[in-house]
């Protein structure tokens, strides 16, 4: 397995602000949508798992504008791989119109918990070892 995932996709124009350049929440959809697409390409979702996976720390360094119809990819890499938490990095660039840019950079971390759906308390729990396998051949040196 690739020690990167790619995704490719387009800007939309809900995505823009009044200036018509991109704002600058949509990146973090762009991490969130590769991010599952990668998960997909495992052949598996966040949904259906017996843990859940929410963010913990986010961040995202902009260096160029996008626009409308600007065509990007997102490439997606694991960062690092505890027992109980993904770090994945992010680089974002446009490759349309040309020349390739890269127009941020950013990263999620996430953990795995177990709900009580009751109370809706949340506890850290080892992830899922068949889903920690998925991820081994995937881990950034």
């Amino acid at each position: 397995m690739p020690t990167r995932y790619v995704h490719r996709q387009r800007v939309e124009f809900s995505e823009t602000d009044m200036a018509g350049i991109v704002h600058y929440a949509s990146y973090f959809r762009y991490m969130e949508v590769a991010e599952h697409a990668f998960l997909r390409s495992l052949a598996t979702s966040v949904t259906g798992m017996e843990v859940a996976w929410p963010r913990v720390d986010v961040g995202c360094s902009y260096r160029a504008p996008l626009r409308f119809e600007d065509e990007i990819e997102v490439v997606l890499v694991v960062r690092e791989r505890k027992e109980k938490s993904i770090t994945y990095g992010f680089e974002i660039a446009r490759v349309a119109p040309g020349p390739t840019t890269i127009v941020a950079t950013g990263h999620t971390k996430v953990v795995s918990v177990a709900m009580d759906h009751a109370t809706g308390a949340m506890r850290a729990v080892p992830m899922p070892e068949a889903f920690a396998a998925l991820l081994e051949p995937m881990t950034a040196e």
